[in-house]
This record gives structure tokens, sequence and C-alpha cells, in this order.
């Protein structure tokens, strides 16, 4: 019986794979390939800690910005209404001051025209004091002198009576 190329080929065939099932070479290959799997999925179940970690972390920080964009805003909005305040005082100081030197002024103008008046007031005694006594003076006739003093006594009090009142 003669054996041809394919009969050998089909023996060496069987040869080879027995020959890889004694060496456990399947096995082997199996463990291995068992190994890359864990290996794999301790990889995936370390980024998929890490990723939480890092959804943790980005939520911390998220968070920490959310905190402080709203105290920048209470601070902003603590800071408009103390100078809006500061500048509601400023004013009404001025419009106080303003007054306060308003009067000041009227009271002085008051006091100027007062001492203005009883200037005038004094001028005018003076004045008429000196036409009596000259007109005294001058007069030679005593019931007449009489007569003339009293009218102008009468006239000089009427005039003060006018001024004062």
């Amino acid at each position: 019986m003669a054996f041809d190329a394919t009969f050998w080929v089909a023996v060496s065939f069987v040869i080879f794979f027995g020959g890889l099932i004694y060496l456990k070479i399947p096995q082997k290959i199996n463990e291995l390939l068992i190994k890359m799997i864990a290996d794999i999925k301790n990889e995936i179940d370390e980024s998929e800690k890490l990723r939480n970690e890092t959804k943790t972390l980005l939520n911390n920080a998220q968070n920490k910005l959310d905190s402080a964009t709203s105290e920048s805003k209470k601070i902003l909005d603590e800071a408009k209404k103390d100078s809006e305040r500061l500048v509601i005082e400023m004013n009404d100081k001025f419009h106080k001051s303003a007054e306060i030197k308003k009067n000041l002024a009227q009271a002085k103008i008051s006091q100027m025209k007062d001492a203005a008046i009883k200037d005038i007031k004094d001028a005018s005694i003076k004045i008429s004091v000196d036409a009596v006594k000259k007109i005294i003076s001058t007069s030679v006739d005593k019931s007449k002198l009489d007569a003339l003093f009293d009218k102008n006594l009468q006239e000089t009090k009427d005039a003060l009576k006018k001024i004062n009142s």
C-alpha cells in the first residue's frame, strides 16, 4: 500500500495536534487569555474608579466655584448697597451743610440790616438833636422857642415811634 502525500499531511496534522494537547498548550493559551482578560478587567475597573473619583473632584470643584461665585455676587451687592448708602449720606451732609451756611448767611444779613437800621436811627436822632440845638440857639423869643421846642420834640418822638415799630 502506498501512502500518498495527503495521507502524510493528515498524519502530521494529527501528530501536531496531539503534541499540542500533550504539552497542554491549549490550557496554557487559555490561562494566558484568562489572565489577559483579568488584567484588562482590572484596568477597566481601575479606570472606572478613577473616572468616579474624577467626577467627584469635578463636582466638588464645581460646587466650590458656584459658592465662590455666589459669595462674590453677595460681596458685590453689599458693596453696591454700601456705596449707595454712602452717596446718600454724603448728599444729606452736603445739603445740611448748605442749609446751615444759608441760615448763617441769612442771620448775618439780618444782623447787618438791624445794625444799619440802628445806625440810621442813631444818625437821625443826632441830626434831630443838632437841629433842635441850632434852632434853640438861633431863636430869640422864649415863647416861640418853647412852642417850637414842643413841636420838634413831638415830631421827634413820633418819628422815633415809627422807626421803632
